[in-house]
């Protein structure tokens, strides 16, 4: 690779180098990499490093083929405790992207670089039931014991320019024992996609599929011509039912209607704790294609899979 990442800032320069070194050594290849910046050696961390000076002077050290343990970036970041006002600064770069007030706030810790934000971890009180957590204790935990010994990850967020360097792990690893509670649960989609979950300490106790009725409403919208891993995207959902009769509309406010209750609240979007099915009716009958874009968009998020991991203090 002649000019490697000549054209990038450092910082990405640094990021990419660090990532090629990485998988490159996984898949047990080699790379030649010529560059001009002597910025990125930590990142490549060579096994044979060649610095060709003016004229015939030529400088070969050889090194232990070994992965670089972390981006040198890492060691300009540090963890301290912040405020709500941080996660909504990152919050468009979460994939649920609620830039309201999270219930039962907790605390939370942000990663800074200097002055730059580069992640944010929210942890709140625990829900009074969570799938997996029976599991975790061994038994039923009243909610009044939960909201003394237990906490929540509710939000983690990187920001896109520091992604792929290890800093989930690093935010979760290091405010764990920091939340004051000597458990911590969290119930997580990336979590079976991502592990830094588990590579943070966390243990992967199980994974809860959804609903039935969650899965047969997912099923009669693919029957009105929507794309299931399309759902997720307001501005898809949005299109697409413009598109729509009014017969159709109906038969959507139907099919979102014949799901569990239970679900009422996340579907809603309302701070109410147990919605009836004639409220949320109402809200269906007055809803217009904007409402019922975010409604499937929320409903996106109850269709997914997701893993319950659970940390307990040493």
């Amino acid at each position: 690779m002649d000019e490697f990442a000549a054209t990038l800032d450092r910082d990405t320069a640094k990021i990419v180098a660090f990532n090629l070194q990485k998988q490159a050594r996984r898949m047990g290849r080699a790379v030649i990499a010529a560059t001009t910046h002597t910025d990125l050696f930590m990142d490549l961390a060579p096994s044979v490093h060649i610095h060709k000076r003016f004229g015939k002077e030529v400088e070969v050290r050889y090194y232990p083929n070994r992965p670089a343990g972390e981006c040198s970036l890492l060691k300009e970041m540090h963890i301290e405790e912040g405020t709500l006002t941080d996660y909504k600064r990152l919050a468009e770069f979460h994939y649920r992207d609620t830039r309201r007030n999270i219930p039962g706030h907790l605390k939370t810790f942000r990663l800074m670089r200097g002055r730059d934000l580069a992640g944010v971890i929210v942890y709140t009180y625990p829900p009074p039931n969570v799938y997996g957590r029976k599991r975790a204790f061994g038994r039923h935990i009243p909610i009044r014991e939960a909201n003394r010994i237990l906490a929540q990850i509710s939000r983690v967020v990187i920001h896109p320019k520091y992604r792929s360097i290890g800093l989930g792990v690093k935010l979760v690893k290091e405010t764990l024992p920091l939340v004051g509670r000597p458990y911590v649960e969290v119930m997580a989609v990336m979590a079976r996609y991502n592990p830094f979950f588990e590579r943070a300490g966390m243990r992967k106790i199980v994974e809860r599929q959804p609903d039935k009725t969650i899965t047969e409403a997912v099923k009669n919208l693919e029957k009105l011509g929507f794309k299931p891993y399309l759902l997720a995207s307001e501005r898809m959902n949005l299109n697409h039912l413009k598109a729509l009769s009014k017969t159709e509309i109906e038969k959507v406010k139907e099919v979102l209607l014949n799901i569990k209750s239970g679900h009422y609240k996340r579907l809603m979007g309302t701070s109410r704790i147990y919605p009836k099915k004639r409220e949320f009716k109402k809200r269906l009958d007055k809803a217009t294609i904007k409402d019922l874009a975010k409604i499937l968009k929320r409903l996106a998020v109850l269709a997914q899979t997701k893993a319950y991991l659970f940390w307990k203090k040493v």
